[in-house]
C-alpha cells in the first residue's frame, strides 16, 4: 500500500477524494491584494465574480517545495511509500515542486513523482488508474510504469465560451490568433503531450456549440475504455449538461459517466462557460 497525493487542478468529486483517501496539495489563487489557498480560501464561483467586477484574471502560482515539508517529513517518520500525480510540468510547477522535497530529504526511493501531461479530470483519470493499481497490491514502481504507460492514451479536450481567460492568461499560445479576430468564436481546446491547442473553432449558441463538440467525438468514444467517462464543466447550464450525458449514454459505450465541476485553477484560466469530454483511449 501507498499514499496518493495530487494537486488541486485534477477536478475529481470531493466524495471520490474522500473515499480513496486522496491527499490534495492546493495551488495559489491571487485576486488582488488576496492569496488564497485553491478549494480552500478560494471558489470558482468567487472567481468570476471577481474577474466579472475587476474586468481581469486571477493570477496562479504552483505551491513550492518548503510547503510540502512537512508531508515529506510525515512520510519519511512512518516509513511510508507514496506517488504524486500532478499537473503537466508544461502549465505548472507542482511536480517540480515535489520532486525537490523530496530530494532535500533524501525520500527517493520511496516517492515516484508523475508528471499527467495533462490536467483538470485528464489527470483525474490517471489519479483513479493509481487507486486501482493500489487496490491490486502494486508498489509504487509497478504503479509508476503503468501510470506513464497510460498517460498518452488520456483524451481531454474542452470548448470555451469566452476566450478572455486563456488569452489573458497566457496558457494556450493559438488563442491569441483566435482571439485578435474572434467573432462568437467558440474554440475547442486540445491537450496533447502537455500542452494546449486550438483544434476546431465553432459559432453559435454554447447549446448548439456544445453538442457539435461531443458528437464530434463519436468515431473516438467509441474506441474509448468503457469505464469512465468525464464530463466537467465550468458551471454549465445545466439542461446542456443533462443533453451532454444523454448523448454519451445513447452511444452504450460507458459503466460510469460521471460530471463534475472544475475547481478554482482550471476556472481561473478557462473561465464560465467551459466544458469538456474526458476519457481513456483503449489504444
Amino acid at each position: 500500500m501507498f499514499r496518493i497525493y495530487a494537486d488541486s487542478t485534477n477536478d475529481l468529486s470531493p466524495d471520490y477524494i474522500s473515499r480513496n483517501d486522496i491527499r490534495i496539495i492546493p495551488l495559489y489563487i491571487t485576486m488582488g491584494d488576496r492569496t488564497g489557498k485553491d478549494g480552500i480560501d478560494i471558489g470558482a464561483d468567487e472567481i468570476f465574480k471577481w474577474a466579472e467586477a475587476n474586468k481581469t484574471v486571477p493570477k496562479t502560482a504552483a505551491f513550492s517545495p518548503e510547503d510540502i515539508t512537512d508531508i515529506i517529513k510525515e512520510l519519511k517518520g512512518a516509513g511510508e511509500d507514496a506517488v504524486f500525480i500532478g499537473i503537466s510540468g508544461d502549465f505548472s510547477s507542482t511536480c517540480q515542486a515535489v520532486r525537490l522535497a523530496v530530494q532535500e530529504h533524501e525520500y527517493e526511493e520511496h516517492f515516484e513523482v508523475i508528471d499527467s501531461r495533462n490536467l483538470s479530470t485528464g489527470i483525474g483519470l490517471v489519479i483513479m488508474e493509481a487507486v486501482r493499481l493500489r487496490e491490486q497490491g502494486k508498489d509504487i514502481r509497478e504503479t509508476a510504469a503503468s501510470l506513464n504507460e497510460m498517460i498518452p492514451r488520456v483524451r481531454a479536450s474542452f470548448v470555451i465560451d469566452t476566450l478572455e481567460y486563456l488569452h489573458r492568461g497566457g496558457r494556450c499560445s493559438s488563442v491569441a490568433k483566435v482571439f485578435a479576430g474572434a467573432l462568437n468564436i467558440k474554440p475547442k481546446i486540445v491537450v496533447e503531450d502537455g500542452k494546449m491547442h486550438v483544434d476546431k473553432k465553432y459559432r453559435g449558441s454554447l447549446r448548439q456549440v456544445i453538442m457539435k463538440y461531443v458528437r464530434d467525438m463519436e468515431g473516438a468514444l467509441e474506441q474509448a475504455d468503457r469505464r469512465t467517462v468525464y464530463i466537467t464543466h465550468s458551471g454549465v447550464d445545466k439542461e446542456i449538461v443533462t443533453e451532454v450525458k444523454a448523448y454519451l449514454e445513447s452511444l452504450s459505450r460507458f459503466e460510469e459517466i460521471t460530471e463534475t465541476r472544475a475547481g478554482g485553477i482550471i476556472s481561473c484560466h478557462c473561465g464560465p462557460g467551459t466544458l469538456g469530454v474526458l476519457f481513456v483511449s483503449e489504444g
